[in-house]
């Protein structure tokens, strides 16, 4: 390398530093550009461990896109303190809003608060993908909850049900009632009057469980809800001699639920997959971003030509289903023949 001397070089050195500071200011800058900011909010109340695997995939989703996500829920489940939280969402300008439709009527007034900001939102878990448009969001993630009892309620059929018992954990959110509606139909049974307010207790769950049985002794069938309401009925039907005996689904899935499957307590878990409803939520609100769309259609294919999207689902074992403008994490069966393979992440990723 020729060096410069004298007031030449003096002037060449000044000018190569000035270049040279200002091309690493300028790179300092775009390796400082602050990362997206987003919010996830849910209806879950803190006592509900089901959705740490949501919240696991929402960091993992942060990791991959370079982006920082909120998590927020009502403590102990109120759908007014959730239309609250999504109101402050508003007010604080987030990057994006994901969100669950756990009441549509209660929530949509707070929810057109982000949409008003121009704020993009996703909505994910309960709901439909018309309320989900009803709303302005850019799609729906999550498992159609009818659709979902009902495949369960088929199953229920075949096997010989012919009337059953829909244990409900969270009545305050409307869509879970469209889990026992598509069971009962199915069946050819009024829902309604199968179905059990058993709130979020587990030991009302369990008692309530209990005196149902008695009272209603040629029950052929017990769905539960989730975790919340599978773990109490799984004492409940041990405590009366009758696991094993009554024929037994639930949603969603969990290590005590793992565990009734593989002795014969429970036929099967419906499974959601709920990985797939954080971390999307928080992808699509990253692709939105970063490519300046809101097309479905666009956002999606960038979605799956991700190698790190791509990688998560190999790992886990997970298998989203896409739509036109939505896409559903659900519904999935965990039998005693594979859950074996969902039992390594369960809690965690499944």
């Amino acid at each position: 390398m020729r060096l410069c001397t004298g007031k030449a070089a003096l002037r060449t050195f000044v000018a190569a530093c000035a270049l040279a500071l200002g091309s690493g200011f300028a790179a300092s800058a775009a390796q400082a550009d602050p990362a997206a900011h987003f919010v996830l909010i849910s209806h879950a109340p803190d006592s509900d461990s089901w959705w740490n695997t949501i919240k696991n995939a929402i960091k993992q989703a942060d990791e991959d896109f370079n982006v920082q996500t909120d998590y927020r829920n009502p403590p102990n489940g109120d759908i007014a303190d959730m239309a609250r939280l999504i109101e402050q969402a508003a007010a604080r300008n987030y990057d994006g809003v994901a969100v669950t439709i756990a009441d549509f009527d209660v929530l949509k007034g707070a929810i057109a608060k982000v949409t008003e900001k121009h704020i993009p939102l996703v909505t994910i878990n309960s709901g439909t993908a018309e309320q989900s448009a009803q709303l302005g969001a850019i799609m729906h993630i999550g498992q159609p909850e009818y659709e979902a009892g009902k495949a369960a309620g088929e199953k229920a059929k075949a096997a010989g049900i012919k009337s059953f018992l829909c244990v409900n954990h969270y009545a305050t959110n409307p869509a879970s009632f469209e889990r026992c509606r598509g069971f009962g139909e199915a069946l050819g049974v009024d829902y309604k009057a199968s179905t059990l307010d058993a709130g979020q207790d587990p030991t009302g769950i369990q008692s309530k469980v209990s005196a149902y049985l008695r009272n209603h002794p040629d029950t052929g069938a017990v769905l539960a809800l989730g975790p919340t309401s599978a773990s109490p009925t799984i004492k409940a039907l041990q405590q009366m001699g009758l696991a094993g005996k009554i024929w037994f689904a639930t949603f969603d899935f969990s290590d005590d639920i793992a565990k009734a499957i593989q002795d014969g307590t429970i036929q099967f878990a419906i499974d959601q997959q709920p990985y797939l409803q954080g971390y999307i939520a928080i992808a699509v609100l990253a692709i939105a971003k970063k490519d300046h769309t809101t097309d479905p259609a666009k956002i999606q294919a960038a979605l799956k030509s991700n190698p790190k999207f791509k990688a998560r689902l190999e790992a886990y074992g997970l298998q989203p289903v896409y739509g036109a403008r939505n896409i559903s994490s659900g519904p999935g069966f965990i039998t005693k023949a594979n859950v074996d393979k969902v039992v390594k992440y369960a809690g965690q990723y499944r």
